[in-house]
């Protein structure tokens, strides 16, 4: 009996060794492919450092921080300036209070990186030339306007804004937009005193 059949010019032999044949090529076209398609990138570290450009007090400082950085820990941990209070960090407290182009920032909210190219002041910038205090601090001595003075810096930085915004008019108005800042001595009265004195004199000059 004839085991050959006609499967166009192949017999089983033949066609099974094609089959073979064409089978061993694949892992070796498989691996040609992969050896023409690179590995993918590995995704960013969101931890490694950045530079960032910070103008605090009218000096850049350069500083090379995590992106997550925010601008409380950049001024306190990075530039050296402590004046800036961490007291709830969750923007509820006030005591981290500084002005980003003259409006009040509640640094413990805001990244580092968003106050790029933006003018940052914090309470050690607020003297005059030569040390000569400003009349906002001055006022807060005249008035015993604290006590153990850990929210002091952020009142008197929020005091200031207070004023140049035009919320000062009444003493019902400073306790309104000067709300946002807790003082746990309760010297409240005495802020209120301290900011109504320095408003004639911020505005006079």
């Amino acid at each position: 009996m004839n085991s050959k059949r006609d499967h166009g010019g192949l017999d089983r032999r033949g066609f099974l060794g094609v089959g073979a044949g064409t089978a061993a090529t694949l892992p070796l076209l498989s691996s040609l492919a992969g050896a023409a398609t690179p590995p993918p990138a590995p995704p960013p570290d969101p931890r490694a450092a950045t530079n960032v450009t910070l103008r605090i007090n009218g000096q850049d400082h350069r500083l090379a921080i995590d992106p997550r950085t925010s601008l409380l820990d950049a001024l306190r941990d990075h530039a050296g300036l402590t004046g800036a209070k961490k007291g709830c960090d969750h923007g509820q407290c006030g005591a981290c209070t500084v002005l980003v182009d003259g409006t009040r920032v509640l640094s413990c909210l805001t990244f580092a990186v968003m106050a790029q190219g933006r003018e940052i002041t914090t309470i050690e910038g607020l003297a005059g030339p030569g040390g000569a205090l400003h009349p906002m601090q001055q006022a807060f001595i005249d008035h015993d306007a604290f006590q153990c003075g850990y929210c002091t810096p952020g009142q008197i930085m929020s005091a200031v804004a207070c004023v140049q915004e035009g919320h000062a008019q009444s003493d019902a108005d400073i306790r309104e937009y000067m709300s946002g800042n807790l003082c746990r001595c309760a010297a409240y009265p005495n802020i209120v005193a301290a900011v109504r004195q320095a408003k004639s004199e911020m505005e006079g000059a």
